[in-house]
């Protein structure tokens, strides 16, 4: 099984015991690429450094929509520089979250999530969205960019947002939370969306997949992802996994980096 986890953040304190051990071994596992997207400009530059280091790592370079707090034009300058880097393939994580009543002000947030946007725009990069409690915002605004594509990362809107998303040639991330008890809207999401829009994703070291919710997650659990959507979608997981990557590869534009030797 070919895996692809497009949403994983090895930057993250939790792997700092065995970070080298963990990202070296994963294409034993079958885990081909990752990408790393950053929250901060400090964790985009983590991030990239990890990419530097590890072949098959790849980077993505945003400012979170929990982080932004104090976010100006140097730090938008900051992740417009990091975004140059070769093994930078999109602006992300970006988006809103309104869970948190101490986030930054919605408003703050939006602009700060619309400039991110426009950046993308302009450098013609694929983007990763955080959506949280703010579907109705979050879909406003992507409608303002047309010419943006994005993933809606560990995607948890209504069958009716995706079916708007996937007609504006957006893609969906499918984390560990799908495989929940409390997972009811996942299947209908699941059954809307055509193999082709579905990216697997870890959010690691979150949402680890049952049955080992709660524990440390990484890529090596991403199978589980693709087995219960295989079970939805009446396929193997080995088809999933694989359909998965090949979208991964063309979202993020790594033809030629993912070529086979």
């Amino acid at each position: 099984m070919r895996l692809f986890d497009t949403h994983a953040h090895y930057d993250d304190e939790a792997f700092d015991a065995d970070r080298e051990a963990l990202l070296t071994a994963l294409p034993e596992s079958g885990v081909e690429a990752v990408v790393n997207p950053g929250i901060t400009v400090e964790t985009s530059r983590k991030a990239l450094a990890l990419a530097e280091r590890y072949p098959h790592v790849w980077a993505a370079v945003g400012i979170h929509p929990e982080d932004c707090a104090g976010s100006g034009e140097a730090d938008l300058e900051a992740i417009r520089a990091l975004a140059a880097h070769p093994k930078a393939v999109a602006i992300g994580e970006i988006g809103l979250d309104y869970y948190w009543p101490e986030n930054p002000p919605r408003a703050f947030q939006q602009e700060i999530f619309r400039r991110q946007m426009a950046l993308a725009e302009e450098l013609d990069l694929p983007v990763i969205i955080h959506d949280r409690e703010a579907h109705g915002d979050c879909l406003a605004i992507v409608k303002e960019f047309p010419r943006v594509r994005g993933v809606f990362h560990c995607y948890s809107g209504s069958p009716e947002m995706a079916k708007e998303l996937l007609k504006l040639g957006w893609y969906l991330g499918f984390d560990g939370p799908i495989t929940f008890k409390n997972a009811r809207r996942a299947p209908e999401v699941a059954a809307v969306t055509p193999l082709k829009r579905m990216l697997l994703e870890t959010d690691s070291p979150y949402l680890a997949p049952v049955p080992h919710r709660g524990k440390r997650n990484d890529s090596r659990l991403l199978p589980l992802v693709a087995e219960k959507l295989g079970e939805w979608k009446g396929l193997a997981p080995e088809a999933v996994a694989e359909a998965a990557f090949r979208n991964a590869v063309e979202f993020f534009g790594l033809e030629k980096e993912m070529a086979e030797p």
